[in-house]
């Protein structure tokens, strides 16, 4: 069983955290404490640590993620924790070449024991595609021509030919290899329905109304259906601002603010829609964000397991 298995279950939902594991004005993290933050966040029973990738930092966009490239962030991260997985969301297939980012992929997945989850994506700052001398208007024929390149690797001594990224004629091969590899297509990434429920391991979202939630889930399950796929799991984000006093819940941007009540009966609620996974961002926390881990510990992952 790989660690996409672990940490989203048909019918359970469960929770991670998102880097920076901190609450900070404007795109740029102080980044402080990180390791200390993510063993707790550890310990409190959260199953995934969650990086992203953001090459160029557009002051515009207002977030400029954990800052440290992903791959090498993650191994940092492994070597200060235990068994919580490691999860990529997402690495931007289009800005990278597919051997390095299989290599990097399958390296840090061998080192960690198989603790590496790789969402990947097309991106969405469209002032860094010019950064790669790409044509944002390629971004989902670049973002297919990594995704199977990238799969081709998994054989021993490929052949593959992307007009893109090169050819390989099956006389080299890309070292080291894994057997566990799960895959999430995160939003869209340019690709239909179709493609994503075939292709993928698994679906990574937006938090979105529970209406749009639901025919979101139709779709997804509609399309598993047609391309005669067994169930794969639903994740998504969310941002949260917990605060202990009882309040009426107001929206933040990909999220709210709330008390641990409201948060648990959101939670539950999609559980019951099919989310199996939420990763959890603590950007616009108004709380110390070890208080936020600890009730979110105490309070609301022990509700879900």
């Amino acid at each position: 069983m790989n660690k996409l298995h672990n940490i989203a279950t048909r019918g359970e939902l469960s929770i991670g955290i998102t880097f920076p594991i901190e609450s900070y004005q404007g795109s740029v993290p102080e980044m402080k404490k990180q390791e200390e933050l993510a063993q707790r966040a550890e310990a409190a029973g959260f199953k995934a640590l969650w990086f992203r990738d953001v090459p160029f930092h557009d002051p515009s966009f207002g977030d400029a993620g954990q800052m440290y490239d992903p791959f090498v962030y993650m191994t940092h991260i492994m070597n200060h924790t235990q068994n919580i997985a490691l999860a990529a969301g997402s690495i931007i297939l289009p800005l990278r070449h597919p051997v390095h980012t299989f290599k990097a992929y399958t390296s840090i997945q061998q080192l960690s024991s198989g603790r590496i989850i790789l969402g990947v994506a097309s991106g969405d700052r469209p002032l860094e595609y010019p950064g790669f001398n790409q044509d944002l208007s390629n971004r989902s024929a670049l973002f297919r021509e990594s995704f199977e390149y990238i799969k081709a690797l998994q054989n021993d001594f490929p052949e593959h030919n992307s007009l893109t990224y090169g050819q390989i004629k099956g006389s080299i091969d890309v070292l080291p290899k894994h057997d566990q590899m799960p895959f999430l297509v995160t939003g869209h990434s340019g690709q239909s329905m179709d493609w994503i429920a075939k292709h993928s391991d698994g679906w990574l979202y937006y938090p979105r109304n529970i209406n749009f939630l639901r025919q979101s889930m139709e779709n997804w399950h509609q399309s598993l259906e047609q391309q005669e796929q067994s169930w794969k799991p639903y994740l998504q984000s969310l941002y949260i601002d917990l605060v202990k006093e009882k309040v009426t819940p107001t929206g933040i941007h990909l999220g709210f603010k709330s008390n641990v009540d409201y948060l648990k009966q959101y939670l539950e609620t999609i559980r019951k829609e099919g989310v199996n996974h939420v990763a959890i961002n603590l950007k616009f926390a108004s709380l110390r964000v070890e208080e936020v881990i600890d009730m979110l510990g105490e309070q609301v992952i022990p509700h879900f397991k």
